[in-house]
């Protein structure tokens, strides 16, 4: 009887993802863009993925207004442009806005690095990362927690699909709010997003 002859099956190689397409490092494991896979497949650019879109920018550019109005400059930074956090090794983290006492962000901490002290207060509007292993929740869960961890105050997330507000402190219950309440800031200065997006017509779909 002839020996059957048998193949070796060469596992498939896992792709690289190339580091430009990582949004944050949490527990020493990528987070990558939303829409990552997009670019891999090249049926979108990095450019397609890393923007955000124009009532993201709106919201930002709102909140900045705000804030440089009321707050005092001179106590305080206030940084933008997906500022990040280093945390440890295995963590960088990433904020739409944060804002940091300058007794704690002081000038020799101001340099081509993340920074390595926590801001006073940390807020995210919707997210561009790639939540599908850890879920929107678990994502903003963790996310949260480890910042808090750090030393963060308060973090505030604006979430667009479900029109809320969410407002996490420090040993106190998660406040989930509808965005058409006034939500304090800090120091008493407070927004309303749907205030905002009717007073300039914007009309945000369901």
């Amino acid at each position: 009887m002839p020996t059957p002859i048998t193949t070796k099956t060469t596992p498939k190689r896992k792709r690289k993802i190339p580091d430009h397409l990582v949004y944050e490092l949490m527990d020493n494991k990528p987070i990558y863009y939303k829409g990552y896979q997009s670019v891999l497949n090249k049926t979108k650019t990095l450019e397609d993925i890393m923007g955000c879109s124009s009532l993201q920018a709106a919201l930002v550019t709102y909140l900045l207004r705000i804030i440089f109005r009321v707050f005092d400059e001179k106590k305080y930074h206030v940084l933008t442009n997906e500022i990040g956090s280093h945390i440890d090794k295995n963590n960088n983290l990433s904020n739409d806005i944060a804002i940091y006492d300058k007794a704690v962000l002081t000038p020799d901490k101001i340099n081509k690095k993340y920074p390595d002290v926590p801001p006073k207060i940390a807020i995210e509007i919707d997210t561009e990362a790639d939540t599908s292993e850890l879920t929107g929740f678990g994502y903003t869960y963790k996310k949260s927690k480890k910042l808090l961890d750090f030393g963060v105050e308060r973090v505030i997330w604006i979430m667009i699909n479900t029109k809320t507000v969410t407002v996490i402190e420090p040993n106190r219950d998660w406040q989930v709010r509808e965005w058409n309440t006034d939500i304090e800031l800090m120091d008493g200065h407070t927004f309303n997003i749907a205030r905002y997006l009717d007073d300039e017509g914007i009309v945000v779909e369901d």
